[in-house]
């Protein structure tokens, strides 16, 4: 039976295939393989100064570029990759699930006074219009949509349908629009809360259970469940049985998230690594811990700290995922250089083929290719946040030249192989500044847990939470 985990390994051999063995876009163009230039060597002292308000408030205003000045220009959804050295390429392509990043990210450029409230409220009618319009696949959209027409791109050759996964990352940032907006006196505003409402409510989450107790990852009218992907924890779809469990009218039961995500209880684990228990069961990583996007995705919104269903505590999870990340980059079994207090991070990203070209693999201690991701690090801030301001620092103080670009850090760099792609893929991006929230204010997380219908759901999945009060 097909784990979670070949999902990813599906995405990985996919996007490997498009970005080092020259894909096509929608629009027929194509990637020349050609391996990047090297970067300038690293300067061995700082050649910044900024402080740490400085370099946060940096940072998140850097990655919001690329949701706001290099989002697809008709929908003004995120694109699914920027490649500061081919813009042309996948111009239109729209990605679900980093567009649901994209989102949130806006809402916390009004917070910090990046963008104008007009503006984003302009900006986000437009997305949600066009999102109301898409293809759906009973409620859910595809992983890609053409940015141009609404209609699906396929993935795959089978993956041409819904994809519940991506569309709850969507639906994620639909409700923390809908929470921001719904007590405005403006009726632009007041229109916008309502769209995103609409939009979310529309998904038919049972569906996607295939009459079984487990949620299916996709569902195509050509291929039905024969992709047959089953959603099992732990990764980074937490987020999907909870708002199925919240559908006010497409819900599921309690059931189909315990035999399904938890596995019956064999979703927890009582090994540890650095003296650091794993409290989870990581797919595809057994006895150890995978990426790290394993424990940002589904918590943009949803807050981990403290809670807890019948066998796992998610905060404690999240947070030692990222302290043993960091013990492991810092231990560095490989012996790869770079690898430092200052400079850690295993995750999905962009990577550096052996022949020096660019490629794309999830990175974790089972895959580690010598590659440090930056969204890695800084998205743990809330969980490492000493461990991860150092990371910050040794980007923006002192490599910011060759890590930085026009919309933040880099998707990734190896200090091994004096190696930098000067890329950015949106689901990478997308995680950053949320979460440096989250840690500063708790803002995503206050907006998305009063949700009325999402602590509905939570409870009936047997859910508590020591923070908010269920």
């Amino acid at each position: 039976m097909m784990k979670t985990i070949h999902a990813i390994k599906i995405m990985i051999m996919l996007l490997a295939i498009m970005v080092s063995c020259s894909r096509g876009d929608s629009a027929g163009n194509t990637d020349p393989v050609v391996p990047n230039p090297d970067p300038p060597v690293n300067p061995t002292t700082p050649t910044n100064t900024y402080t740490d308000s400085e370099l946060i408030t940096m940072v998140q205003n850097d990655v919001l570029k690329y949701f706001w000045d290099f989002a697809e220009s008709n929908s003004k959804l995120a694109r699914e990759r920027y490649h500061t050295d081919n813009t042309s390429l996948d111009a239109n392509v729209v990605t679900t699930g980093g567009s649901g990043f994209g989102l949130m990210n806006i809402l916390v450029g009004i917070k910090n006074g990046n963008v104008s409230r007009a503006d984003a409220v302009s900006r986000l009618t437009t997305a949600l219009n066009f999102l109301k319009n898409a293809n759906r696949f009973h409620g859910a959209w595809p992983h890609w949509i053409n940015g141009t027409t609404g209609n699906v791109i396929p993935f795959s050759s089978d993956d041409d349908g819904g994809d519940l996964v991506e569309t709850a990352f969507l639906a994620q940032g639909l409700i923390c629009v809908r929470e921001y907006f719904k007590d405005s006196a403006d009726s632009s505003e007041k229109a916008l809360s309502g769209l995103a409402d609409e939009l979310w409510k529309g998904i038919e989450w049972n569906w996607y259970t295939n009459g079984q107790n487990v949620l299916y990852w996709h569902w195509s009218p050509n291929y039905s469940f024969q992709k047959n992907l089953k959603i099992e924890g732990y990764n980074e779809a937490l987020i999907t049985y909870v708002l199925a469990a919240s559908s006010p009218d497409y819900s599921i039961d309690k059931k189909v998230y315990t035999e399904g995500w938890s596995q019956s209880g064999a979703i927890k684990s009582a090994a540890s690594l650095y003296g650091i228990p794993l409290v989870v069961n990581h797919s595809g990583a057994a006895g150890s811990v995978g990426p790290m996007f394993f424990s940002h995705y589904s918590f943009l919104g949803l807050d981990p700290r403290g809670l807890s269903d019948d066998y796992v505590n998610y905060g404690d999870a999240a947070t030692n995922h990222a302290k043993i990340m960091y013990q492991y980059c810092v231990a560095n079994p490989k012996g790869y250089k770079g690898y430092n207090s200052g400079s850690w991070g295993l995750t999905a990203s962009y990577s550096r083929n052996t022949d020096g070209s660019t490629g794309y693999s999830a990175h974790a201690p089972n895959n580690d290719l010598g590659i440090i991701s930056p969204t890695a690090a800084l998205s743990d801030m809330p969980y490492t946040p000493t461990e991860s301001m150092n990371v910050l620092r040794f980007i923006y103080n002192q490599n910011y030249a060759d890590y930085v670009g026009v919309a933040g850090p880099y998707d990734a760099y190896s200090v091994q192989y004096n190696w930098v792609t000067p890329r950015y893929l949106a689901i990478d991006q997308g995680t950053i500044s949320p979460m440096i929230e989250n840690y500063k204010t708790q803002f995503l997380w206050n907006l998305f847990m009063n949700a009325s219908e999402v602590r509905t759901g939570l409870v009936k999945l047997g859910f508590h939470s020591t923070i908010h009060g269920f």
